[in-house]
This record gives C-alpha cells, structure tokens and sequence, in this order.
C-alpha cells in the first residue's frame, strides 16, 4: 500500500517558507520520498498502517496551503506510467512477491 501526499503550500512570506520546509523535512523523517515537487510517497504494510501515518500528517499539516493524500494499493502504484522523463531514484516498484513479505 502506498500512502502519497500532494500539496501546494504558499512561500510568499518568510513565515510561509519556513512552514513549508518544516512540512517537508516532516515528511522525509516519516519515510516519504519525494516522487515529484510537491509529490511525496510512503510505502505502509497495511491500511492500519497507512491511517496511521495519514494521522502523523493531520498533527503535522502546515496553517495555510492545501494538503491531499491518496491511498493506493502497490499493484495501483506500479501501474503509473511515466510520460516525460525517467523515474527517481527512490522509487519503489515492488514485485508481488516482496509485497507479500512487508
């Protein structure tokens, strides 16, 4: 299962790029790697374990901005097709099998 965040968060101000680099090293100490700007990605175990981290999220949300998240099954995730581009370094793409070992 993955958990994947999108946010558009304002840096007009200095209040505002602090809150938004506050938010973003929030999300790379809890597991997520940054699929695009603004794009964040988490593998969980479960759905227990994705309402957790969607929890961790809602106590760490910024004052302004807009902040979504997405759960979405490994098999869903791997079926992403890249357009434009190549993947990140980070990404995951789990086989069956290791999904079965989380």
């Amino acid at each position: 299962m993955r958990v994947l965040v999108l946010f558009d968060l304002p840096v007009t101000t200095k209040k505002d790029r602090k809150n938004y680099a506050k938010f973003r090293h929030f999300l790379i100490h809890d597991g997520y790697d940054m699929l695009q700007f603004s794009v964040y990605s988490r593998i969980t175990q479960n759905h227990d374990d994705a309402k957790k981290h969607v929890e961790r999220l809602n106590k760490n949300l910024p004052p302004k901005g807009s902040v979504r998240v997405l759960q979405i099954t490994e098999k869903q995730y791997a079926s992403m097709m890249l357009l434009v581009g190549e993947r990140t370094a980070t990404e995951d793409f789990l086989t069956p099998k290791d999904f079965t070992e989380l």
